[in-house]
């Protein structure tokens, strides 16, 4: 609800005495009271917080709070009785839950209003999903829309009509809904709602790639053209468009494949030429209930009257880290259509679109990068190169031992028997000096007392400075906690996996010498990390200017010693 991820709520406990109390809740999940919080963002200047509403550098937002979309719905008592329904975080929603999520966002307000120019109409608004699968998206839409709607879906697998039937029949808000069996493009048993429904959710099946073009080629369904065999997507497209009324709309997960193949050339310029496509967004990875999809998001509309034939507008997301970053409410889209750079959305004239082979990716329009001239490259460059020479110099040597070496080893579970360390509880402020072990399998690092402290905090160890010195502890740790199994989703050892690892015994002495070796290369390790991430992030820049003329090619090329003595009086030219 303000926009945050759980490590700022936790940094605001941690740093503000006067951060609200749980008033609910377990130690691990606490639950706060909204008015508390909202009173202590104003009180202590955070109130833009509540303004931007979770916005990202890229104009997207995040909620962390989300009605429950799992199929067992063992929250329906409970809001039946008219009990708070337990709220789930966007972490603990399956890609397929989070996607009908970010889906239903996109469809306007209006998608409860009666049928245009049916001011006397007395029948709800209905949306469709052709391919409701076990109905995530359906159920989405009554999460969103409550009875004000009705829903209606098809699906070809009996045993996934059942649960979807089993859902919704024990959904909290009482929706009025109809599932049918069947395949949806060879027997429609959604007809009767061609040119009436309000909205039409759909992920198509991405398993089958093909369909039966040949049986069904004077179907009125193929408003824009026959699709080829293998371009089910775009019979998906199309099917779901049929079922709109004036003004209606249809969000629709097609593949990238879909954004460019030649065979659909004609109908993705015909969904253009029409003025019907709207929007195409580019997800993140990871967003599809197919694991290993990408997805892209077609939003359509069937015109009332003339066609605007407004741009395009192309969105493109799929850079972002975390999928939970991708909207999921209607003001928040509205909100990065109309904030977003250009590295994110822009509109596109659909001339421009058709002017080839209505390449469909947003990642071919939008600014992805932001450049500055020859000038700001070469003085950019040139700092580049006094860094590595710096760094070149800098390369630790170490000394060859006059014999080998042999270390008695410690368990730490003995040392914090004998009090040299704390294992503390995850949950626990990490102080200066603590041993932190982190998730995702990165190595041990100890804690600076500053925000990086809060990344993927997974076991904190409060290291005792008078008899260990914690970068020794971190460095020799690095090796066990790496070659022990884990089987935890956390990716990271358990409290007992912990106990189990060894350290040399030697006297603190001696382990602050090997504690200055570790934390210089471990300082050495994060420089270079973000040097070559500099370096990346300027031959990027410069292909680009390349590629876009901004710059042209103008100095010698490097080449390697082999191309150098081969061709030592050749000059490289382009």
């Amino acid at each position: 609800m303000a926009g945050v991820v759980r490590a700022a709520v936790s940094n605001w406990r941690r740093r503000y005495p006067d951060f609200p109390q749980p008033v609910g809740g377990s130690a691990t999940s606490p639950v706060f009271s909204w008015r508390e919080v909202e009173t202590w963002l104003k009180a202590t200047g955070k109130a833009g917080q509540l303004a931007t509403a979770g916005r990202t550098e890229t104009g997207t937002q995040s909620l962390n709070l989300v009605p429950p979309l799992d199929g067992t719905r063992n929250d329906t008592a409970a809001a039946r009785n008219g009990q708070e329904m337990p709220e789930r975080a966007i972490a603990d929603l399956t890609p397929g839950e989070l996607l009908a999520r970010v889906m239903v966002s996109l469809l306007p307000r209006s998608t409860t209003s009666a049928r245009t120019g049916d001011a006397d109409a007395t029948e709800l608004p209905v949306v469709l999903d052709p391919a409701c699968a076990e109905a995530s998206l359906l159920l989405a839409v009554a999460d969103r829309f409550g009875d004000r709607i009705r829903l209606a879906g098809q699906e070809i697998l009996e045993k996934a009509t059942a649960a979807a039937g089993l859902n919704l029949r024990t959904a909290a808000h009482d929706v009025a809904y109809e599932i049918h069996t069947g395949d949806s493009l060879r027997d429609s048993q959604l007809s009767g709602y061609l040119g009436a429904a309000a909205a039409v959710v759909c992920e198509p099946p991405f398993d089958r790639t093909e369909w039966p073009s040949a049986e069904l080629t004077t179907d009125r369904r193929w408003e824009f053209g026959i699709p080829a065999t293998r371009d089910a997507e775009l019979a998906w497209v199309q099917h779901c468009y049929a079922h709109l009324r004036p003004r209606g709309v249809a969000v629709v997960a097609v593949s990238p494949r879909t954004c460019v193949q030649f065979s659909g050339q004609h109908i993705r310029a015909a969904l253009v030429r029409s003025g019907v496509l709207r929007d195409v967004i580019a997800l993140p990875a990871r967003m599809s209930s197919v694991p290993g999809t990408d997805v892209y998001l077609w939003v359509l509309q069937r015109p009332y009257g003339t066609p605007d034939h407004a741009a395009v507008r192309m969105v493109d997301l799929s850079g972002l880290g975390d999928p939970g970053n991708v909207p999921c409410e209607f003001a928040a889209w509205e909100r990065l259509f109309e904030d977003a750079g250009p590295a994110t959305c822009c509109a596109v004239s659909r001339l421009e679109l058709l002017d080839g082979d209505v390449n469909l990716l947003p990642a071919r329009y939008v600014a992805t990068r932001a450049i500055g001239g020859a000038g700001d490259l070469a003085r950019v460059t040139v700092r580049l190169q006094a860094l590595y020479a710096r760094v070149g110099e800098g390369l630790p040597q170490f000394e060859a031992p006059d014999s080998p070496v042999r270390h008695s080893l410690v368990t730490l579970g003995e040392l914090e028997r004998v009090g040299a360390l704390t294992i503390k509880s995850r949950d626990a402020t990490p102080l200066p000096g603590d041993l932190l072990l982190r998730t995702l399998g990165r190595p041990p690092v100890v804690a600076t007392g500053t925000a990086n402290d809060d990344d993927g905090v997974a076991q904190v160890v409060e290291i005792d400075q008078s008899r260990l010195d914690p970068f020794f502890v971190a460095g020799f740790l690095r090796g066990e906690a790496t070659s022990l199994p884990v089987a935890n989703t956390l990716g990271a050892l358990s409290r007992d996996d912990l106990r189990r690892c060894r350290v040399p015994r030697m006297p603190l002495a001696e382990q602050r010498s090997y504690g200055e070796a570790f934390h210089w290369l471990h300082e050495l390790d994060e420089a270079l990390a973000a040097l070559a991430r500099a370096s990346t992030h300027v031959i990027d820049q410069t292909v680009y200017g390349l590629t876009t003329g901004t710059v042209v090619p103008g100095g010698p090329i490097m080449k390697t010693a082999d191309d150098a003595d081969a061709n030592e009086s050749e000059t490289r030219t382009l």
